[in-house]
């Protein structure tokens, strides 16, 4: 299944079957969300004998993302740990206090693709006229499900239009 364009949703996960027992489980991940359109790189490194390491993203990184963050973390020893030169080219440096130190590390970029530029994510929104005072799951308040959005004595027959899908309108 493909979805062109935004979904929403309260939760969401991945199902795949388990690993150590795929005739018998599945195993159920959550998604990692953020207010920005996120991606999140990761990787372990070694410094040289220098304490230096050139971490080589994919060729489209920099055309795909902006905003960088990292975040490092020494594995095996007492050292430190800086980012030496920021993203530029696709790569960024490491250097460590030590030489030969293996580094864990994650960085992650805010989409800049021509879809996410013009689809940005608004976090907060007021809710439609005929939403406000109810609630997209008002049994987690201890609410009556008389007041959850979207059940038909919620809607109107003149609300029932944007109800649908832009697929279901194509169909009349």
């Amino acid at each position: 299944m493909r979805v062109n364009g935004a979904l929403s949703k309260a939760s969401g996960t991945f199902e795949i079957d388990h690993p150590l027992d795929p005739a018998n489980k599945y195993l159920y991940h959550s998604f990692v969300e953020s207010p920005d359109m996120m991606n999140i790189y990761n990787g372990n490194i070694t410094t040289d004998a220098t304490g230096t390491a050139t971490v080589t993203m994919p060729d489209y990184f920099d055309a795909l993302n902006k905003d960088f963050r990292y975040q490092l973390t020494v594995i095996g020893t007492f050292a430190q740990a800086i980012v030496s030169k920021e993203m530029s080219g696709n790569t960024f440096e490491i250097k460590t206090s030590i030489p030969n130190v293996k580094v864990s590390w994650m960085v992650t970029g805010v989409r800049q693709d021509a879809w996410a530029n013009a689809h940005r994510v608004v976090t907060e929104v007021e809710k439609a006229p005929a939403d406000k005072g109810k609630y997209l799951h008002p049994e987690l308040l201890g609410l009556s499900n008389d007041s959850k959005i979207g059940t038909p004595e919620h809607h109107s027959k003149k609300d029932a239009p944007a109800l649908m899908s832009k697929g279901s309108e194509k169909q009349k």
